[in-house]
């Protein structure tokens, strides 16, 4: 058990069975309408790039404050305040009346705007980015971090990322997610 960040293949975002996201779709595409954006109609289906899913289990305590540290409260809401996460440039997140998995609302954010706040302090913690796995397989980024290799790589090449690697884990989980969006077009929502 746990909680898991999760891509959403086009039957399970279009869909009305349990697990089904048709509401907060079909949210999503009334409220870009109205901000003039074209609807958000194109989620690949199971299969397309592997599968996204990392769990989010290391403490948040050090994440929490390295953000406040560098980022506004708009910055911090906008990396890590959404439910939803969609491959699409949102200049502002979307607020729907729909419960999600852990909140009464859903909270979607956009991708393009995650990657940036995530790439910035990647670059702030000096994050080895080409030792950190990119993700598209069950649990890869979080085996990497809590089953020694994150410490060996910390012990070959330390760093700032080096010194909390439970904050090292978010920054990576951020971004690798925002990535794995935008390179397959779909939504990642928290499970």
């Amino acid at each position: 058990m746990g909680v898991y960040l999760v891509s959403v293949a086009e039957r399970e975002w279009f869909g009305r069975d349990e697990g089904g996201h048709a509401d907060v779709a079909a949210g999503l595409n009334e409220e870009l309408g109205r901000r003039g954006l074209p609807p958000y109609e194109t989620v690949p289906g199971p299969g397309a790039g592997g599968w996204f899913e990392e769990k989010v289990s290391p403490p948040m305590q050090g994440f929490a404050a390295f953000c406040e540290a560098h980022l506004t409260e708009a910055e911090r809401d906008t990396l890590f305040g959404w439910t939803v996460l969609v491959p699409l440039s949102l200049a502002e997140r979307v607020l729907l009346p729909v419960d999600s998995a852990y909140w009464d609302e859903t909270v979607i954010a956009g991708a393009p705007q995650v990657l940036a706040l995530a790439e910035r302090l990647a670059a702030i913690l000096g994050l080895p980015l080409d030792a950190i796995p990119a993700t598209g397989g069950n649990l890869e980024l979080t085996a990497w971090f809590l089953d020694g290799e994150a410490g060996k790589a910390a012990a070959a090449g330390p760093g700032p990322w080096s010194e909390d690697l439970d904050t090292a884990f978010y920054v990576a989980l951020y971004l690798r997610a925002a990535q794995y969006s935008l390179r397959y077009g779909c939504p990642i929502v928290y499970s």
